[in-house]
């Protein structure tokens, strides 16, 4: 375990102020006398003022969520330092710091990871008018942490090629060999190894070795990621491509008036239509738990959602909060029942790739 060493002159002026029946330095990491602040003391709760700043992972691109978070501070005046990582590594530091985490939130890109940390306890239970603010199925099922907002995974085909009605009706039907040459796939990207997780837990572990397999038979074109995947499509390098909804609205915007020759297409209630979510939940080690609270319910406002639907084309996931033109509504598609917390065991879906040889 790392130790905090003071360096001498702040040794020293520790030693001064302790003196002070008014003001005493922390006594370590973990508790003792907590150093007094502006916002109050950095306590738990209770009748004593929590500090006003809050220490937050996050696994979303600083380009999406700073100015939500800088919004945040000049409405409320609560500071949020935002630590920015991959939401896989974030997860893993929250398991290894356990107790020891200096996080007050975390806010992920994926429920499999909100899944892993909130199955060793680490998150508080959320509000209920929190909770209340979003539908159940996008959310944690004992409440300890909620969506922020959706992404749908799709099939993206190619509308010079293709009609929806030679599409299949499930993402299982793509093991055909009539569709040998015709996919593309990223198997790298972490969407896609999300997807491949809710597969295994839906249809299970025999089942998605099956169809890794049947794609993987069928010669599928590997892309580094979402976006050249797309692209992919509507250049008619493959007729399909399995990605997540947003990219295709994201390069239609970017081509403007130009043609762009891909759609998206929602297999009905089948597992191809998986909605995942980014999320947030508050650490159990929180010292300003209300004012945690404070964060997660302005993501959960207008202003936030709105900004999720516009700039990302991300599934508003509170009511009243219009999808992006062109996105198909959320009460219009036909969702998988899964509950969204359990996809987190990465390493079997990795061990999973690897064995069918997709990695």
């Amino acid at each position: 375990m790392t130790r905090t060493i003071l360096s001498p002159a702040l040794l020293a002026l520790c030693v001064a102020l302790t003196a002070s029946p008014l003001i005493g330095c922390d006594k370590d990491k973990k508790g003792g006398d907590s150093a007094k602040t502006e916002g109050g003391d950095k306590a738990k709760g209770g009748d004593k003022a929590e500090a006003k700043e809050l220490t937050v992972y996050v696994g979303r691109s600083k380009a999406m969520v700073q100015g939500l978070f800088d919004a945040f501070t000049k409405e409320t005046g609560i500071k949020v330092n935002a630590r920015y990582a991959k939401t896989t590594a974030l997860a893993n530091t929250l398991l290894e710091e356990g107790e020891r985490s200096p996080a007050d939130l975390f806010f992920a890109q994926d429920a499999g990871a909100l899944g892993a940390v909130g199955a060793k306890g680490m998150f508080a239970k959320l509000d209920d008018a929190l909770l209340q603010k979003v539908d159940k199925r996008f959310q944690g099922a004992d409440g300890t942490w909620v969506g922020t907002s959706g992404r749908a995974r799709v099939v993206t085909y190619n509308t010079a090629k293709l009609k929806p009605e030679d599409l299949p009706k499930s993402i299982e039907g793509f093991t055909d060999p009539k569709w040998k040459g015709r996919i593309g796939w990223p198997p790298k990207n972490a969407s896609f190894q999300a997807f491949v997780t809710a597969f295994r837990k839906l249809k299970g572990e025999e089942a998605a070795e099956k169809w890794l397999a049947g794609i993987k038979a069928n010669e599928p074109k590997v892309y580094p990621k979402n976006t050249p995947a797309v692209k992919g499509v509507a250049a008619g390098e493959v007729d399909v491509a399995f990605v997540n909804h947003y990219y295709l609205h994201r390069l239609k915007k970017e081509a403007g008036d130009k043609p762009f020759a891909a759609a998206n297409y929602h297999p009905p209630g089948d597992i191809g239509s998986l909605m995942n979510v980014a999320g947030i939940g508050i650490l159990k080690t929180s010292k300003a738990p209300k004012n945690a609270a404070k964060l997660i319910d302005f993501l959960l406002s207008k202003q936030a959602q709105e900004l999720f639907a516009t700039k990302n084309f991300e599934y508003p996931l509170t009511a009243g909060i219009k999808t992006s033109d062109g996105v198909t509504p959320v009460d219009k598609l036909d969702l998988p029942k899964l509950e969204l917390g359990k996809m987190s065991d990465l390493q079997e879906t990795l061990k999973l790739l690897k064995k069918t040889k997709v990695l």
